[in-house]
């Protein structure tokens, strides 16, 4: 599935994007915006460029599908790849704008459209987690790791997550049929890890993503026992459509939970 060594020197890749954008977070810098609206900064580009340039030193033979260059990549391509990383370098960009410092650096490996490998790293806590379903969860300080279960059985009331910048009202009406809760707003993946540490309950996700989001969180949570499915119950997919948008989402600590019957309108 994937090396001691090649895991070991992914995480220390992870720092270095995290290195590059903290160096940008702490100066004046400007901000751009994408076709879709979305902001873009140099942070954004210099972690991608050190993740990038990294992994194809670590692993030639493996293509790299980032969200910084994954117009560069025709569909027809990108479809034929049986094993990539998948890799958002600055995930919460408009969480970095505010300087709330609530966003990542997720760098996942995807094998016949399953995320296996996952690292998310925290620059402004240094905090780092990496694991997959399988593997583990771990929650890495310095040199050590420790291991990560997610809370199950989920008692109430239940800790549900829900991005600051995505609020919508299918997320209020689902969390309002969940009985009691105790609501967090937090920002990019650290939902996930969050769920992987048993901190967070549920994440309920209305609307597009795209699978860059969610490959590297949800590697972390299976590894801790929990899961993202889809309003079918399936688990998430990678690199299996023409486009790379996800659809709605649950991502659950405890998989005994409910949840359908809080999807029903």
């Amino acid at each position: 599935m994937i090396s001691p060594s090649v895991r070991e020197d992914v995480i220390a890749l992870a720092r270095d994007a995290a290195s590059a954008i903290l160096g940008i977070y702490d100066s004046e810098f400007a901000v751009q915006h994408k076709d879709d609206d979305s902001p873009l900064t140099a942070a954004d580009l210099a972690a991608h460029r050190c993740i990038v340039d990294g992994l194809a030193r670590i692993t030639p033979n493996i293509p790299v599908l980032s969200e910084e260059s994954a117009h560069e990549v025709p569909t027809e391509m990108r479809r034929q790849w049986r094993r990539l990383w998948l890799v958002d370098p600055l995930d919460g960009t408009r969480e970095f704008v505010k300087r709330n410092g609530e966003f990542t650096v997720n760098i996942a490996l995807i094998d016949d459209g399953v995320a296996v490998f996952g690292v998310v790293q925290a620059p402004v806590t240094g905090e780092l987690w990496h694991g997959g379903d399988g593997l583990g969860a771990f929650r890495r300080e310095g040199d050590r790791d420790t291991t990560l279960r997610v809370r199950a059985p989920a008692t109430g009331p239940l800790h549900v997550a829900a991005s600051r910048s995505h609020r919508d009202t299918r997320t209020q009406a689902f969390i309002g049929r969940m009985g009691e809760t105790q609501p967090l707003g937090l920002g990019s993946s650290l939902k996930f890890c969050k769920l992987a540490e048993g901190t967070l309950d549920v994440y309920p996700r209305f609307g597009p993503t795209s699978e860059w989001d969610t490959a590297a969180g949800q590697c972390v949570l299976e590894g801790a026992g929990g899961a993202v499915l889809d309003p079918q119950g399936r688990p998430f997919r990678y690199n299996q459509r023409e486009r790379i948008l996800n659809g709605d989402f649950i991502a659950l600590g405890d998989v005994s939970l409910p949840w359908r019957e809080w999807l029903a309108t």
